[in-house]
């Protein structure tokens, strides 16, 4: 089954370098596709060089900061086009362990959709300063509580499609960024009826670059629950 790392990169150069080698042992036969919004310390020209040397690493360099939610459609787009079965997004910056993929890939053989859940199992996150920790918490249970979307961690980034949930979902019409992103996509997915499932993963907050969060994307999640549970999004 043919496997595609979707990693979106902003000023990630040296978790890029780092991260890709890691993947790399996990499988040697793993593809990753890199999404560079433009970074301004050379990352993308990092993925170049460690692509030049093999072949399954590709990057796609886009012109400006145009953010996380279009960055992963783009990259779904590109899997959808050639065709690969699974497909992950994944961070740059070591909040998600590689160790984890083998997980992913034995429990989406039963699963359409399997998601990485910092809070499976009680709280799993390392190196959070305690209002980070109370946002992202709330944030499920507001999305729980709306949208009555199943889910412990409504907001990871750390997952495994099958083709057919991407396929199903249309993917010119996202509207979200950011967190929200990850909202909709779950609540889509789950509204059409693919299997999803949980699977407990330790997050460790990011050792180099810096944070994307923003009140903006905080905003826009907020806003995003509503206008899924009352259909003005589908």
């Amino acid at each position: 089954m043919k496997t595609l790392i979707i990693i979106p990169t902003y000023n990630e150069r040296e978790n890029i370098k780092k991260i890709i080698p890691e993947i790399k042992k996990v499988n040697k036969k793993f593809h990753i596709l890199v999404v560079d919004d433009a970074s301004q310390d050379g990352t993308a020209n990092v993925v170049k060089k460690i692509a030049d040397k093999d072949k399954t690493i590709k990057i796609i360099e886009r012109d400006g900061k145009y953010g996380l939610g279009t960055a992963y459609v783009e990259g779904f787009k590109y899997a959808l086009k050639n065709k690969y079965d699974y497909i992950f997004e994944m961070d740059a910056d070591f909040s998600h362990d590689p160790k984890y993929l083998v997980d992913f890939l034995y429990h989406i053989k039963k699963n359409d959709l399997v998601i990485g859940s910092r809070y499976l199992n009680g709280i799993s996150v390392v190196n959070w300063p305690l209002r980070r920790l109370m946002l992202s918490k709330f944030a499920t249970f507001y999305v729980r509580t709306i949208t009555k979307l199943p889910l412990t961690d409504a907001t990871s980034g750390f997952k495994c499609y099958r083709r057919k949930v991407l396929e199903a979902i249309d993917l010119d019409n996202i509207h979200s960024d950011g967190y929200a992103f990850q909202i909709e996509m779950h609540y889509k997915a789950w509204k059409k009826g693919f299997k999803m499932k949980e699977i407990p993963i330790i997050f460790v907050d990011r050792n180099a670059g810096s944070s994307k969060m923003s009140r903006s994307i905080v905003w826009e999640a907020i806003w995003i629950v509503w206008k899924l549970r009352l259909g003005i999004i589908k």
